[in-house]
């Protein structure tokens, strides 16, 4: 069974930094994707980063040049890299998995099957 279980969400003034970790356990597959979506009250998850078991990535574009995704293969721990943080970044973060996955011309993509928690981002201004 895949678990995700994230961590790093607090609080920040506008303009500062933030770094998401998602610990990632159970993915058996040889090819997978993880990623980070963010909600916010009333409206559907949307993807923000992705990345897959060669590395391949896609952002989101409100976040290109800020956010950065990456993961330590070694132990399993996705990461989430947020630096200028907007008011507009405030929302609850979530990590997914999906395994038999491959990112293709770095595509967002929707269908994800396993969900962490999710941990919350404020962003003051």
């Amino acid at each position: 069974q895949v678990q995700l279980a994230e961590k790093g969400g607090g609080s920040v003034e506008a303009g500062g930094s933030l770094r998401l970790s998602c610990a990632a356990s159970g993915i058996t597959s040889s090819t997978y994707c993880l990623a980070w979506f963010s909600q916010t009250p009333g409206k559907e998850r949307e993807g923000i980063a992705q990345i897959d078991h060669e590395d391949n990535t896609a952002l989101a574009e409100s976040v290109k040049g800020r956010f950065t995704i990456s993961r330590d293969s070694a132990k399993n721990i996705l990461y989430l890299q947020m630096n200028n943080l907007k008011v507009d970044d405030t929302a609850m973060y979530y990590c997914a998995a999906e395994p038999w996955c491959r990112l293709l011309r770095s595509v967002l993509r929707v269908d994800f099957s396993y969900w962490g928690q999710g941990t919350q981002v404020t962003v003051s201004s």
